[in-house]
């Protein structure tokens, strides 16, 4: 088993006052807290109902049970006891999720009495968001975003309701414009995005989200072409002055094709993409953004636009990927908000691969001659790291299972998408 490393093992800078309790348990997570400890040598706290074993097998997690359906009251009980019962303590917030950052935001009056809180206002929260009004706040601003069509389906129950008719050729892609409202729901078959073939496709579609009781707003967009490799990752954190502190980018190498899980990268090489950026930047400090961010964004290969896709309000699920490139994000974010300090930009520099699956299995799916070269040398010289190989986790137990856990994306891959296409999908 190869275990990846970091040539600083050691915190970067030591602190025993501040605790981070991150809600969730999936690998976004982990990253997460190994960023935490990574940086200041602290333990965190998950709360989570089902945490993978990386968290809970790890030597810097202890970890807090709640439902997996808990209600805010439920939820915001635990957060107060954790207060409670460390009043020596900084505490931070931190989540992973659009359920949980949306928690935080309607509860941000409560659970700032006693945490540090790198998240926008509710009110910023929906304008920036819900996909169909970053699409006009991205307009306004000049910058190009993907054809769309909003389909509103609060009156689905009026028989006289008709989904509008879509401009686009099909294919097309759809998916929900809030991620709360519709990953609430569960039902058979259910996909993070759709990619539709047919018209027919697209009214079996709303038949779907109309049994399941989806009564929010859906997109249609369309398709652009290229492949996984011409998506971008941009990670941003914005002070509370309202300045952008921390800024990095990453070329998207390879997207996961499972149903749920569809649009999330699982390989990446760090880049710099300066004009992503100043939008990206623009974006946030236009619309009074606070704390983290993480932008998607497609570059069209028909004439090189980049179109931006939309802006979650956390900072993702790969965020590690900024810590192994040099630029650990919880630093000017503990600066800010712990030590009220203004800091100058940091910025992810460092070319490093970021990979969650097996070489050989990301080389199978990389076309494109000269960037399957650059993969390689990065691997070569060492710059490979994944974010659940950490050497300074000795469970072998929880080795173990990581590395089992990586290997099973040969399996996933192969059912979901077993050979490279030029639309990935």
């Amino acid at each position: 088993m190869t275990i990846d490393y970091l040539t600083e093992t050691r915190p970067l800078m030591p602190r025993e006052d501040i605790l981070p309790v991150i809600i969730g348990g999936d690998f976004g997570v982990y990253g997460i807290g190994r960023c935490f400890n990574e940086a200041f040598g602290c333990r965190c706290i998950c709360v989570g109902s089902q945490p993978t074993e990386s968290i809970t097998r790890s030597h810097f997690f202890d970890v807090r049970h709640v439902s997996a359906h808990a209600s805010d009251a439920q939820l915001l009980d635990i957060l107060m006891t954790i207060a409670g019962e460390h009043p020596d303590k900084k505490l931070i917030l931190m989540a992973n999720h659009d359920i949980f950052s949306a928690f935080v935001a309607r509860n941000m009056e409560t659970l700032s009495r006693h945490y540090a809180l790198p998240f926008p206002t509710e009110e910023v929260m929906e304008r920036l968001t819900d996909k169909a009004e970053f699409a006009r706040e991205c307009e306004r601003a000049g910058i190009a975003t993907p054809g769309t069509v909003e389909v509103d389906f609060s009156g689905m129950e009026d028989e006289a309701w008709a989904a509008p008719e879509i401009p686009f050729s099909f294919p097309v892609v759809a998916k929900s414009a809030k991620g709360e409202p519709y990953d609430v729901l569960e039902f058979e078959g259910k996909r993070k995005i759709w990619f539709i073939d047919t018209a027919e496709e697209l009214t079996q579609l709303w038949e779907t989200l109309k049994a399941a009781g989806f009564r929010d707003t859906f997109l249609v967009q369309e398709l652009i072409p290229g492949d996984n490799t011409a998506m971008r990752s941009i990670t941003a954190y914005v002070d509370s002055r309202g300045e952008v502190t921390l800024i990095g980018s990453a070329r998207v190498l390879l997207e996961d094709h499972a149903p749920t899980m569809i649009g999330n990268p699982v390989a990446m090489i760090t880049e710099d993409f300066p004009a992503l950026w100043r939008d990206a930047c623009a974006l946030l400090t236009e619309n009074g953004y606070r704390g983290f961010a993480n932008f998607d964004v497609k570059i069209d290969p028909r004439d090189g636009r980049a179109l931006f896709f939309e802006v979650n309000p956390r900072i993702g699920r790969n965020n590690w990927y900024m810590a192994a490139a040099g630029a650990n994000p919880m630093i000017p974010m503990v600066e800010d908000l712990i030590d009220g300090k203004a800091c100058e930009q940091t910025r992810a520099t460092d070319e490093i691969l970021y990979t969650l699956v097996p070489d050989s299995l990301l080389l199978h799916y990389i076309t494109d001659e000269d960037l399957r070269a650059r993969v390689k040398r990065i691997i070569r010289e060492g710059r490979r790291f994944d974010l659940l190989l950490n050497p300074t986790e000795k469970d072998l137990r929880r080795n173990l299972i990581v590395w089992l856990q990586k290997q099973n994306h040969r399996r996933k891959f192969a059912r979901y998408y077993p050979e490279p296409t030029e639309t990935s999908y």
